[in-house]
Order: C-alpha cells, then structure tokens, then sequence
C-alpha cells in the first residue's frame, strides 16, 4: 500500500488529474464491503489535507463498520464530463492524538469517524476522440494506459 503522497511523488502527473476530479464535486460514492461480503456504496466527502486522501463519517454509521471490520473499499469521484476517477485501498480509522490533530474545521458538528486511505490502485478514464483512454496507478508498478474504441 502507498500514502497519497507515495502516488504523487510516483506519478505526479496523473495524481494531480485524479485530485482534480475529485475536487470538482462535493459528495462521491464510497464502496464498502458489508459483513457478508456483498458490496455497500454511500456517499462520502473526501479530503486532500496533510494526512493524504481522508474521509469521515458520522458516529455509527454502517460503513464506519464495514470499514473498522475490513478496511478495503474504494471510492469513486462523482461522475460529469470530463473524466471519470477512482481510487482504491484500504481506509485506516485515525484515532486519538492523530485524530485530535486532524481537525480542519471541516468535520460534521460533534464527534465523528475519520479514515484516511492506504491507496492500493488510482484510475483516471476519459475519453480522447474516439477512444476510451484509461490511466491506471498502482504503487511500485507505475503507470500503465489503456486504450479501448
């Protein structure tokens, strides 16, 4: 696994393009894997503050649980023209002094959740002409592109 500063030192170029997407919208989905193995997608904000890509939730919502029990998810920016975004791993609980630190001013109001991800794989898709591009990143691997017609 990689931090999401391991991402941009490793391929600057495509993490900033990824970043952006996600910064275009507000809310995104997040798949979380329920108890039982099936998929749970919910929508989340995330954060691209000192601690890498982060998101929260409020206290006791079930992906917070499907995340404390099994941390792999991914998270897709919210779809538009203009590419499309997804970045996927496993999401760490920050707890205690970490989490004291972590504040932004940005947090739901009383206590909540905080993750930040363990980024495994990151996938820019956007079409270029008449082909479908595909940029894919994954840590130690580098880059690889697909194109598809």
């Amino acid at each position: 696994m990689a931090t999401w500063k391991d991402f941009e030192d490793e391929a600057g170029e495509l993490a900033a393009a990824v970043r952006l997407r996600f910064e275009a919208a507000e809310t995104h989905v997040l798949a979380t894997l329920r108890r039982y193995g099936s998929p749970r997608v919910s929508g989340s904000e995330v954060d691209f503050g000192r601690h890498g890509l982060s998101f929260g939730s409020m206290i006791g919502a079930r992906k917070v649980r499907d995340l404390q029990r099994d941390g792999r998810c991914a998270i897709h920016a919210h779809p538009f023209a203009g590419g499309d975004a997804k970045v996927s791993g496993v999401a760490v609980e920050v707890v205690g002094a970490e989490k004291a630190a972590y504040v932004t001013g940005s947090e739901p109001p009383g206590d909540f959740h905080a993750f930040r991800l363990e980024v495994h794989e990151a996938v820019l898709t956007v079409v270029e002409g008449d082909e479908l591009v595909i940029t894919r990143w994954r840590p130690g691997a580098g880059v690889d592109i697909f194109r598809r017609k």
